[in-house]
């Protein structure tokens, strides 16, 4: 017998439905698929339709019995976010995860639809409107959750609200912007937390991490694509990756605003337990000033 969470130990998710971003490779494909073998109906929202479609061809495949359906969303466009949430009031009346998995990395800059620096924008902001279009919905059912997937890269950022975004790329660096991004994931889920805590609702906010796992997600950084095959010795899987993001989900042990991720050396890989961020992810004055201005920047403001 092993005390090693895994997939086996989700339970029924007969009833409930999860959206998951970005689900239609990588970790939020894998975390999508288990959902639905578990019984959620489950969301796969994402930018690339096509794309979306052959996953839930995927995944209908392996589970025949699975309820899956594919809702643009771009998250680099509030006007897309806002029409997502739409559909999405139209179509249910209840929202029990919202897996906000999907995310760029170390992309060269450029900027959003609405002007955000992108990684910021994508990763940060997009999901900060998106839960907030939902949290009505969040909060109006027992026992929801709201998931962050955030990164052992968030030890590299710094919250500079003098150039947030790295205005006309000064002082860009793509790794430092992702930093920011992932860093900004974590001030987001705690504050959430806290947040969630006053009103005395039952809604959790948490967090988790895939360590280093082996997905597209880095493809576009020459090294990585250069350098697969031997990194392939360190990564572990999308699957396991996915294992920290299904814990924070469902584990009903769980408690809000913990942080999950692999518990191997470093947490780059292994199973998922409760893992620590660092000190500037639980910086309340940073985390306060960041929710003003996502709610400035987005126009999304909370109950």
């Amino acid at each position: 017998m092993t005390d090693n969470w895994t997939a086996n130990n989700i339970p029924d998710l007969t009833g409930k439905v999860v959206v998951v971003t970005g689900a239609n490779s990588g970790i939020g494909f894998e975390a999508a698929k288990e959902f639905a073998r578990n019984g959620a109906h489950t969301i796969l929202a994402c930018r690339n339709m096509e794309k979306a479609d052959n996953a839930i061809q995927d995944i209908n495949t392996e589970i025949p019995k699975a309820v899956v359906q594919a809702i643009q969303l771009d998250l680099s466009s509030l006007t897309s976010i806002r029409k997502f949430a739409e559909t999405y009031h139209t179509e249910f009346d209840h929202l029990d995860v919202l897996l906000n998995n999907a995310g760029i990395m170390m992309v060269p800059y450029g900027k959003t639809e609405d002007g955000f620096e992108r990684q910021f924008g994508t990763n940060h902001l997009g999901h900060f409107a998106l839960t907030g279009l939902l949290i009505d919905l969040l909060s109006n059912t027992p026992g929801s959750r709201v998931v962050n997937v955030s990164s052992i890269g968030h030890t590299s950022g710094i919250m500079d609200f003098d150039n947030l975004m790295f205005e006309s790329g000064k002082a860009y660096e793509p790794m430092t912007a992702y930093g920011r991004s992932k860093l900004a994931n974590l001030l987001f889920t705690y504050e959430l937390q806290r947040r969630f805590d006053a009103m005395g609702a039952s809604t959790m906010a948490l967090a988790a991490h895939p360590g280093l796992s082996n997905t597209a997600l880095g493809d576009h950084w020459g090294i990585v694509k250069l350098l697969r095959p031997l990194f392939g010795l360190l990564l572990q899987s999308s699957a396991m990756g996915a294992l920290p993001s299904l814990r924070a989900a469902v584990d009903p042990k769980a408690k809000g605003g913990a942080f999950y991720g692999p518990a191997g050396n470093g947490q780059r890989r292994g199973y998922p337990v409760v893992v620590q961020s660092n000190r500037a992810s639980h910086n309340l004055e940073n985390a306060e000033r960041l929710w003003q201005v996502s709610e400035e920047l987005t126009g999304v403001h909370y109950l």
